[in-house]
Order: structure tokens, then C-alpha cells, then sequence
């Protein structure tokens, strides 16, 4: 699987990249997971074809005791095999580590050492 992965955080940091997560309503489905939606402009041609039957696709995060990892396939949230899944494109890849680091360089500003 290909993945971004941060380690070596603070639980303080943790705590705060989750609140994060939640104040901008990405889904939690189970503990310590999170679904970040893929912008439909990002969308593979594919996969803005099966959007109706499949959609939306997300990026899948989760949370460890001092990481965080992001799992870089796009999947959709409803079907478990399709042709549209894959791994993501660049641009894709981009938005959600973008994302990440921007949720976590928030957090830096505002946490005590």
C-alpha cells in the first residue's frame, strides 16, 4: 500500500490534528479513522463517470498513538471492487498531503512545548 506517514508527534499535537479533522466534518466511521472526500474537480475520468454508483471516494487517514498515515488509493465509499479505484493521481496526492500539512502547521501555532 502507498502511503504518507508522519510519526513522532506529540500527543498534544495528535489531539489537536483529530479536533482538526472533526471541526471540518470529515467522517469518522470508526475510531481513529478518517475519510477526507476527493474534490469532484480532482476526479479521475473514470471515476467521475461511476460518481452516481460508486461516489464519493476518499483518502483514508488514520490516526495511530504518535502518527498519522494516508493511505494513497482512492476508493469509493460504495463498493468495496470497481474498476475506479486506484491509487491517486498527482494532483490528488497532492490536495491531501497539502491538507495535512496545513491542518498540522495550524496546530503549530497554537501548541506548547
Amino acid at each position: 500500500m502507498r502511503s504518507y506517514f508522519i510519526d513522532e508527534l506529540r500527543r498534544n499535537e495528535l489531539e489537536k490534528f483529530e479536533r482538526s479533522l472533526k471541526d471540518r466534518g470529515f467522517k469518522n466511521p470508526i475510531t481513529d479513522i478518517f475519510w477526507i472526500e476527493v474534490p469532484n474537480e480532482l476526479l479521475t475520468e473514470i471515476q467521475k463517470e461511476h460518481l452516481t454508483t460508486c461516489g464519493p471516494y476518499i483518502f483514508s487517514v488514520e490516526l495511530g498513538k504518535n502518527w498519522i498515515k494516508v493511505e494513497l488509493l482512492i476508493r469509493p465509499t460504495g463498493k468495496i471492487r470497481c474498476e475506479c479505484i486506484s491509487y491517486a493521481t498527482t494532483e490528488q496526492r497532492n490536495y491531501v498531503i497539502d491538507l495535512i500539512d496545513n491542518l498540522l502547521n495550524a496546530n503549530d501555532k497554537t501548541i506548547k512545548a
